[in-house]
């Protein structure tokens, strides 16, 4: 089976937010899809482990914001792979309450939609929720955020809670079986001195951010080229905040 393949399938990147008795809590998915047009329904994949999984269950309503395709990526690291146990992720974006009473994102949103649980599939890990389209209203005309320009342009890969979820390594494994090695530890260890040690990759233990210095980080300013040893002292991860001390070798 080829893992790669997976890369092929269209997805969107969108926030999922509800609220239940003063408890909001917010994540970023890629599994939004519509089932139906009559009546207008909505399917989203929760992993049964999220919080926000809880609290849509309790509340019976979640909203859904399109996010657009340039956006500031800090969003993504605080609904995407930080804890609402650990932040407050709703404290510095712009919110409105929808008809459900479900909280709304506006910040970089296209576009938004308030559902209401129609049906709960269970699937194993997740459950498949199915939501009633009672309100939608459109933001802009920019266009939406797709999975596979996030994957490219921000060198990510989903997290391990994510649906599609696919281990960093096995990916790196198939690249090297399909360039004709035969010996997958042999093969890491030469791209690693093809490279050079100053042109080694660096990822945030927290979130998975890869830092490839040929790429640099246009988000922070940081030029094609540049070590990551040569980075600031101060320098964050784009994506989730995190200091320099978090990012360890690739």
């Amino acid at each position: 089976m080829k893992l790669h393949a997976f890369h092929k399938l269209s997805y969107g990147l969108y926030l999922i937010a509800s609220e239940y008795k003063g408890e909001k809590t917010g994540y970023i998915a890629n599994t939004v899809f519509q089932v139906t047009s009559k009546p207008p329904l909505l399917a989203i994949s929760c992993h049964k482990k999220n919080e926000s999984t809880k609290v849509i269950k309790k509340a019976g309503v979640f909203s859904v914001s399109v996010l657009k395709k340039e956006l500031d990526v800090k969003l993504i690291g605080d609904f995407g792979f930080m804890s609402g146990s650990e932040i407050d992720k709703f404290q510095h974006v712009e919110m409105t309450t929808a008809k459900t009473g479900a909280p709304i994102v506006l910040n970089d949103a296209v576009a938004w939609f308030d559902c209401k649980v129609k049906e709960k599939v269970d699937l194993g890990t997740h459950l498949l929720i199915i939501g009633e389209v009672l309100e939608s209203d459109l933001l802009s005309d920019d266009d939406p955020l797709s999975y596979a320009y996030y994957r490219e342009e921000y060198k990510m890969l989903s997290p391990k809670n994510s649906p599609t979820y696919i281990d960093r390594d096995k990916l790196v494994a198939e690249e090297l079986e399909d360039e004709g090695r035969s010996e997958i530890e042999s093969g890491l260890d030469e791209r690693k001195e093809a490279d050079g040690d100053e042109m080694d990759s660096y990822v945030c233990a927290i979130c998975g951010w890869i830092y490839d210095p040929a790429i640099g980080d246009p988000t922070m300013g940081i030029p094609p080229g540049t070590p990551f040893e040569d980075l600031p002292e101060d320098y964050r991860c784009p994506l989730c905040n995190a200091t320099k001390n978090y990012f360890t070798k690739n």
